[in-house]
């Protein structure tokens, strides 16, 4: 997610001409996002990130869940 607000944030300053960025080439925010989608559709799912950020996800509701069902017991 920071890569993605970067370039974001580079498209927007770079449009604008602010600063420093109005001499910066539009070539690397294009590869910045190229990296981005290269870490997005194979570097995470090689490493495991994407199943694991859903793990994390459903472990959390479990015990939320749990957490309310003794809760009302009591």
């Amino acid at each position: 997610m920071p890569l993605i607000l970067l370039i974001a944030t580079f498209v927007v300053l770079r449009f604008f001409e602010v600063w420093r960025f109005a001499q910066l080439s539009w070539w690397w925010i294009v590869a910045l996002m190229a990296l981005a989608f290269i870490w997005f559709e194979f570097i995470e799912k090689m490493l495991g990130l994407d199943k694991k950020k859903l793990h994390a996800d459903d472990e959390k509701r479990r015990k939320e869940r749990l957490a309310k069902s003794f809760g009302k017991r009591k």
